[in-house]
């Protein structure tokens, strides 16, 4: 079996996966205070809830954006699994091509989701994958299977966080869509201005990226914790694939794997 770990701004996502079956997938909090023994706990617990001998875990690999937990969730892994985990950065083989000025400012679960969108729908049209997580980014993908460029925009909670914790009165709501645009609460004005203005966001800027490629014909792929919500709102986008990232991290160990092994 082989574990794969996608450390994010507000969750880190873990999966174990049997062959190409998941035999288990969950989501904790990030933590920057946690050491490597909690993590190791938490992570021994869910094993063995899911009648998993940690034995049985063979390899591991994981993408992070919060390096001051890289050095933590590698440590955990060693100890608690025996296993020298592979990480997405230098000296890791993706097999994917990056137009971007800078490669290495390309952030670790962008890449990883590029790798997962072409291996998984092909590129036999560009494609767009958009990631509801902290922040909220767009990925282009030309039909040649590169990476061509991108937006970041503000994440969905963490833009409803700043406007609760900026006003006096407002409180924290849900992020669902309401019945009405034409709220009558509160709660439901606040739900209102989230959900539909970031549908509005998505449908403009793929509207824009359709555009610039000079064709209506790209397929949109969602994926992050928000992705199913925003999919109901919006008419653009194609798939909603909340296991992406954790599918592209099992494609590129199995990639360096059989590298390691040549």
């Amino acid at each position: 079996m082989i574990i794969c770990i996608d450390i994010g701004n507000t969750n880190i996502k873990y999966a174990v996966f049997e062959g190409k079956a998941v035999r288990l997938s969950f989501r904790v909090a990030t933590d920057l205070k946690k050491t490597s023994d909690e993590y190791g706990a938490q992570l021994c617990e869910m094993l063995a809830l899911n009648g998993i001998q940690k034995e049985e875990v063979s390899g591991g690999i994981f993408s992070s954006v919060v390096p001051s937990l890289d050095y933590t969730i590698s440590h955990m892994l060693k100890v608690y699994l025996g296993i020298s985990p592979k990480e997405v950065g230098p000296g890791l083989k993706t097999g994917l091509r990056m137009r971007a000025d800078n490669a290495k400012e390309v952030g670790a679960d962008r890449v990883v989701n590029n790798v997962a969108a072409i291996k998984k729908y092909g590129c036999e049209k560009p494609m767009v994958i958009v990631d509801f997580g902290t922040a909220t980014t767009f990925n282009v993908i030309s039909t040649e299977g590169e990476f061509i460029g991108g937006v970041i925009a503000p994440g969905i909670k963490g833009s409803l966080d700043s406007l609760v914790m900026g006003t006096a009165k407002l409180p924290r709501v849900e992020i669902e869509a309401p019945k009405s645009v034409i709220a009558t609460s509160t709660v439901t004005n606040m739900q209102a201005g989230i959900v539909f203005g970031f549908a509005g966001l998505v449908e403009y800027i793929v509207k824009k990226i359709k555009k610039e490629l000079g064709t209506r014909e790209v397929l949109t792929v969602a994926t992050g914790g928000f992705s199913e919500v925003m999919a109901n709102e919006t008419k653009c986008i194609d798939v909603v694939d909340k296991m992406l990232t954790l599918d592209g991290l099992k494609y590129l160990y199995d990639l360096n794997d059989w590298e390691d092994a040549k």
